[in-house]
């Protein structure tokens, strides 16, 4: 048994704790630095990037979880907004970030809310195709030769690892298919 903590500030906190614990794990919410040296594994869960940055900032949470990230290699999953968080680099943004990952993203480039939208697709790594649930979703412009693209959706990489980091475009904890959770757990 794994303990996974999920970024408990905002977003879809809930659901994800859901998925971890449905794979027989223990799941915290992370708010502070004290959990977060708990967790041997990280969700940074959709929601609104640009709040969840201040937020980061303002629980003085952002520095000890770029060191975590970047120094420790903590194992790492962001999903949406939480692959926002972990891009280096923001299309036409400047907002605070842990910038660890060599991805360059488009905030809302499936869309506004009124366009979210579930599809089915293949990952690499899981014999069938699972649901992906794209709600005003980023989408990743470029990588790093480093990134390993484990699932496209229309041409562009929609989940992808950087070594112990992982990010999706889509929201895997708003449907009832643990698949991505289970395999991101597996790699810890």
């Amino acid at each position: 048994m794994r303990t996974i903590g999920v970024l408990g500030i905002q977003g879809a906190i809930e659901e994800h704790v859901r998925m971890v614990q449905s794979l027989g794990h223990e799941a915290l919410w992370v708010k502070d630095e004290e959990t977060l040296n708990r967790v041997e594994g990280l969700i940074l869960p959709g929601g609104e990037s640009t709040s969840m940055g201040k937020q980061l900032e303002w629980f003085h949470l952002l520095s000890p979880l770029r060191r975590k990230i970047t120094e420790s290699k903590l194992p790492v999953f962001g999903t949406c907004a939480g692959m926002i968080l972990l891009a280096k680099d923001i299309e036409n943004s400047d907002q605070l970030r842990i910038g660890a990952m060599d991805i360059k993203v488009r905030r809302n480039a499936y869309g506004s809310q009124i366009n979210s939208f579930v599809t089915d697709i293949d990952v690499k790594g899981i014999d069938h195709q699972v649901p992906a649930v794209f709600i005003r979703a980023p989408r990743i412009e470029c990588a790093s030769p480093e990134v390993e693209t484990l699932a496209v959706y229309e041409g562009h990489p929609i989940f992808v690892r950087q070594g112990h980091m992982w990010a999706a475009s889509f929201h895997p904890e708003l449907t009832d298919s643990a698949d991505i959770h289970a395999l991101f757990i597996q790699s810890i």
